[in-house]
């Protein structure tokens, strides 16, 4: 499968400076994963920028 980076970018949420992984949604879903995280797309814009990305705060903004 080919990465699309470059239309990826055009949409992520991630505001993390220098992260790697923006606009590589395979590897990013992958590494948050292990980390028993979710990635920026699956937050909203104000809870993303927390950093929290953890699946209690995933939880709590979602008013699950």
């Amino acid at each position: 499968m080919e990465c699309k980076k470059e239309q990826t970018l055009k949409v992520c949420s991630c505001t993390y400076p220098g992260c790697p992984r923006k606009g590589i949604c395979c590897e990013c879903i992958s590494s948050h994963l292990s980390s028993q995280q979710l990635p920026a797309c699956c937050f909203p814009a104000e809870v993303e920028k927390t950093y929290d990305r953890s699946f209690s705060a995933f939880a709590k903004a979602w008013g699950l």
